[in-house]
């Protein structure tokens, strides 16, 4: 299959999984120019379902017009009805049990999607890229750190990363966000590197009265424990704050040009 020279190619599949007992839907844009004797990199991102508002085709197709980014496949996973159960972190659900199908979302993408995706298309196995939006960028940011084999880089937009594993009227202390905890208390530095976005109008929420939203506070402080671990700022992390951004696609769709040549910029 040959993609023509103007447009990139769009594909809407399903693919039916053991683990989350649905049709997962997914969206493919293949590069300008698709040759099947040429493998590509891959970046899968969740939430494909909102790959309109997202602007997804054009972003695409101009970046890789002016030679931006290298060609790439990209897959949208389209998020099922019970989304607040199958986005979170795989290996606990939070305080109100939400993210309790995380870990058949873990099995479905390594299992089923990445297989699915080396048979049908020419992509290249290992060091694919994972970003997500909201609780779909704390999946990403959960599904490459327990799998540096399978991924190399994560883009997290306006993360979840406010994930607890207690209420706040029931004694919380930030050391209760799961992502943090996990990040800190794994052995090893995995060979990774991690892009993350905020905007100053995420959220209002300041749970501690500090003048900085919890969208910020969350993400740098789940940037610090990285550092902690060795990452190093500007070599293996970057962080786009954007002054009006809010919560929403169309603030993402902004952020994702300046995501996608930090990832795959030529």
């Amino acid at each position: 299959m040959l993609s023509s020279d103007q447009e990139l190619v769009a594909i809407e599949q399903a693919i039916p999984s053991l683990y989350l007992h649905r049709e997962v839907r997914i969206s493919v844009r293949l590069p300008l120019h698709y040759q099947e004797g040429v493998s590509y990199p891959l970046l899968l991102i969740n939430d494909g379902q909102d790959f309109g508002r997202l602007r997804m085709n054009s972003v695409l197709t101009d970046l890789q017009k002016t030679k931006a980014i290298a060609p790439v496949i990209v897959v949208g996973i389209q998020a099922g009805a019970d989304r607040l159960q199958e986005y979170g972190t795989a290996h606990k659900p939070d305080y109100a049990h939400r993210g309790s199908k995380a870990q058949a979302t873990t099995d479905f993408v390594l299992k089923e999607l990445l297989p699915f995706m080396v048979q049908h298309y020419a992509v290249q196995k290992g060091h694919s890229v994972y970003a997500g939006f909201s609780l779909g960028g704390l999946m990403a940011l959960d599904m490459v750190w327990n799998h540096p084999d399978v991924f190399s880089k994560a883009g997290v937009f306006s993360g979840a990363l406010w994930w607890r594993q207690k209420a706040l009227d029931a004694g919380y202390r930030d050391a209760d966000r799961i992502m943090h905890e996990q990040i800190r208390d794994s052995a090893g530095k995995p060979d990774l590197k991690f892009w993350f976005q905020t905007g100053k109008n995420d959220e209002t929420d300041d749970r501690d009265g500090d003048g900085i939203i919890d969208s910020i506070q969350d993400t740098l402080e789940c940037i610090a424990e990285l550092e902690r671990k060795g990452y190093v700022w500007k070599k293996d992390i970057d962080y786009y704050e954007m002054e009006a951004g809010e919560h929403n696609p169309e603030t993402w769709s902004r952020a994702f040009p300046v995501f996608l040549k930090w990832a795959f910029g030529q």
